[in-house]
């Protein structure tokens, strides 16, 4: 095992005292991210303010042998940014600089901490905004959003944060500062920067981010409907999108989701709905109200017993502050949850929903939907009580049986959240050995010590001199498992 010590020595020297933390109790601070399941204090946490001193902190590492492990706001829900009990956590939340917003060519330039609401709220007295809108985008970082390809409500229409990245600096995991893309779109050469997005860690970290900006469009018109059951609802979002309208978002939350917006933030939904759609259309004027006669009209064809049409900017954010919140409010009808994310073809939503009830039944575990049903990325909150003995084990067995529904209808394990640890188990059920070894390839070429976020996407080390073993206590010496 490396010296430590000697370790942090380099590292204050390098950073400065106070941007480098040892303590047990401090420590704790950065045990766990959005997945609180699983926790492991790290070794090490450091707190960069510069790509240079990333870069330091980076190369500290490589000379002796320590894994590292890169963190934003800590907002993620795949145990991504999980740290190495024998590791360094590299925390980017301190740089948080805008470092340029340049409408003329609709980019901005960003540090990896500035958080993503941040972007559009400087974009906007130029009249533009940043598209990517994860629900949690009020604390979420660029650089968090970066290595999970984060998505949000509005990726029906504008795509996922790799379609709003034209540039990127990295610090590689050898320590070296490289630039990957540039303003210009579509640069020649192999796509490293769209191997990059998305990688969760494991190809290097983020420094400064090159986004789109998109221009903040004419008019924006939501509604919010009720419907007596969910496979109506699925209905009326498929009817939608078969009809050519192309929303900027269709979002659904079931009769336990709604029930937990309403005792968290009132958000007034219509009482009674076993399933509720927030549709947003956006564009120039003439379009948007033609389709959204369009679009009302559907959702009335389909079952929809209210229909609400927000009047204005206050009344849309009241429609959204229940969505938006649906995670968290889930804690007002659950002492604990897990939050799974999976992708199915928009069209199996209503067979697959209820296929989620009958699992759930089964195991007497109560499971929340609420999703981005536009383009079928779920969102189930598997609700249990760790007090009770046995609910976390069965919460557990729901929760990957999910995951089994997603595969067995064509879909994907996750959608926007990330493998991370927690879903690594399930990579074997997607992909085949000769896919999971060309990934390792991918990551070799880039990380041939894998120090950098050692042990996530992949259950089982392979290559580049990983030891075998997908035990999770093998691979997080020291990790606590709730």
């Amino acid at each position: 095992m490396a010296d430590i010590d000697a370790l942090v020595r380099r590292l204050r020297s390098e950073l400065g005292p106070d941007q480098v933390i040892t303590d047990r109790q401090e420590l704790r601070t950065y045990e766990c991210d959005g997945l609180a399941h699983y926790k492991v204090v790290p070794a090490v946490v450091t707190l960069p303010h510069t790509a240079a001193q990333v870069a330091a902190v980076v190369k500290a590492c490589v000379a002796v042998g320590v894994p590292y492990v890169a963190r934003g706001s800590g907002t993620g829900l795949s145990g991504g940014a999980l740290p190495h009990a024998e590791g360094v956590l590299i925390v980017t939340a301190q740089m948080r600089r805008i470092l340029e917003v340049a409408p003329q060519d609709e980019r901005a330039v960003v540090e990896p901490g500035v958080i993503n609401l941040q972007v559009t709220k400087a974009a906007t007295p130029h009249g533009y905004y940043y598209a990517p809108d994860p629900s949690s985008q009020q604390i979420c970082s660029i650089g968090g959003n970066v290595a999970e390809n984060s998505g949000g409500a509005h990726c029906l229409k504008y795509g996922f944060t790799t379609n709003h990245v034209t540039g990127l600096q990295i610090v590689a995991p050898g320590g070296e500062l490289v630039r990957l893309g540039g303003r210009a779109p579509d640069p020649p050469g192999y796509d490293l920067m769209g191997a990059f997005v998305g990688s969760e860690g494991t190809l290097g970290i983020a420094t400064e981010v090159t986004v789109k900006l998109t221009r903040l469009p004419e008019t924006v018109r939501t509604l919010l409907a009720a419907f007596g059951s969910v496979d109506q609802a699925g209905a009326a979002t498929s009817a939608i999108i078969g009809a050519g309208v192309v929303p900027a978002a269709v979002e659904m939350m079931d009769a336990l989701a709604v029930e937990a917006a309403e005792a968290a933030v009132a958000c007034g939904y219509p009482p009674g709905a076993a399933a509720v759609l927030i549709v947003e259309l956006d564009g120039p004027a003439a379009e948007v109200e033609a389709q959204f006669e369009q679009v009302t009209a559907l959702c009335e064809a389909n079952g929809a017993f209210e229909i609400r049409i927000a009047a204005d900017d206050a009344e849309r954010a009241l429609f959204w502050k229940g969505r938006k919140s649906a995670f968290a409010a889930v804690g007002r009808i659950s002492p604990d949850y897990i939050v799974q994310d999976g992708v199915i073809p928009r069209t199996a939503l209503p067979e697959v929903l209820r296929r989620i009830s009958e699992v759930a039944t089964a195991h007497g575990v109560r499971v929340a939907n609420v999703f981005h049903a536009g383009d079928g990325n779920l969102h189930p909150l598997v609700l249990f009580d760790a007090r009770v003995e046995g609910e976390a084990e069965r919460a557990e067995t729901v929760s990957g049986a999910i995951i089994d529904l997603c595969i067995e209808y064509g879909g994907s394990i996750t959608g926007e959240h990330g493998v991370g640890m927690d879903k690594a188990k399930y990579m074997p059920r997607m992909f085949g050995p000769a896919d999971l070894e060309t990934m390792q390839l991918v990551r070799c070429a880039f990380d041939p010590l894998t120090l950098s976020n050692p042990g996530k996407i992949f259950p089982t080390p392979r290559l580049c001199g990983e030891k075998p073993g997908s035990d999770l206590r093998e691979r997080f010496p020291g990790v606590e498992v709730f």
